[in-house]
């Protein structure tokens, strides 16, 4: 009997032991909390050119990573340049090149993407392209009604209805540095903060004329051609459309980057990233 009750006695402390933790393990199963990972949020700020791309890659990370939120704000380039050294964002976005000055104040690159930028007009204007030089004078006042543009215009008259991003903008920085008129934008240009106004604008003036990112276009207004060339991914890609520029994403230099951050910006780099680079953009891997 003592022999009996001796056996039990141990048969229980070892049953204790194993439900209370003792093997070392959690119990029933579930994960250790120290293997959880800690929830953090990734702020991003900056070009709405760029947010396009960005707000497809947060979706498709998000999948695999519950524990990473972001906040993105998408206010233009010049509020990612400047909100980088400032500290307002962790990550900023810029669809131009920097300055040296603009580096200068405390800021890394990486760029992600190539984008062209597209000349739209309404879907109801004849006309299907221009030139380089002609653009130009359009949006420095050289050139202000339709027919001025002579054969180019297929027809159309009018007045020209010049549409254009807002001062800060990287689309309009980049178009300007591309085309050459610097600080040269025609007086009564109509400008707007942000892709989505250009689009809407222009959809629904028959007389306007925009441009906007090329991976940013849609059915409710029409590219035309630059020089003869379409403005697609492929002429981009093969050299032929010459109105492109770089999709840059900016952290703050000599700042230790967050690991869950730079995880996030290396596999943008990486091949599951440049993949979704590839519906709209071209990748740069």
């Amino acid at each position: 009997m003592k022999k009996l009750l001796g056996v039990l006695s141990v048969l229980l402390l070892i049953t204790d032991f194993t439900f209370a933790g003792g093997s070392g393990q959690a119990v029933n199963n579930q994960p250790a909390a120290q293997d959880v990972p800690k929830p953090y949020t990734i702020s991003i700020g900056g070009s709405t050119s760029v947010n396009p791309l960005m707000e497809l890659l947060v979706a498709e990370y998000g999948k695999t990573h519950s524990n990473i939120k972001f906040t993105i704000s998408a206010t233009g380039s010049g509020d990612g340049i400047k909100g980088v050294p400032a500290g307002t964002c962790e990550i900023g976005m810029s669809s131009r090149e920097l300055t040296p000055a603009e580096i200068g104040t405390g800021i890394d690159t990486l760029v992600i993407a190539i984008d062209g930028i597209a000349l739209i007009v309404n879907n109801s204007n004849l006309v299907t392209g221009l030139t380089q030089t002609q653009i130009k004078d359009i949006y420095t006042g050289t050139i202000s009604r339709w027919e001025q543009l002579g054969a180019s215009a297929n027809g159309k008259s009018g007045a020209i209805a010049v549409v254009s991003r807002e001062p800060g903008s990287g689309t309009r920085t980049a178009i300007e540095e591309l085309l050459k008129f610097q600080d040269q934008m025609v007086k009564s240009a109509i400008e707007f903060d942000g892709t989505g106004a250009i689009i809407a604008e222009v959809s629904r003036n028959a007389d306007a004329i925009g441009y906007i990112s090329l991976g940013s276009m849609n059915s409710s207004i029409k590219a035309i051609s630059v020089d003869n060339v379409a403005a697609s991914t492929a002429n981009v890609i093969n050299g032929s459309y010459k109105i492109a520029r770089p999709f840059i994403l900016m952290t703050k230099k000599g700042a230790p980057v967050n690991p869950e951050t730079k995880a996030f910006l290396d596999w943008i780099m990486g091949p599951d990233g440049q993949k979704i680079v590839k519906t709209n953009w071209i990748s740069v891997k």
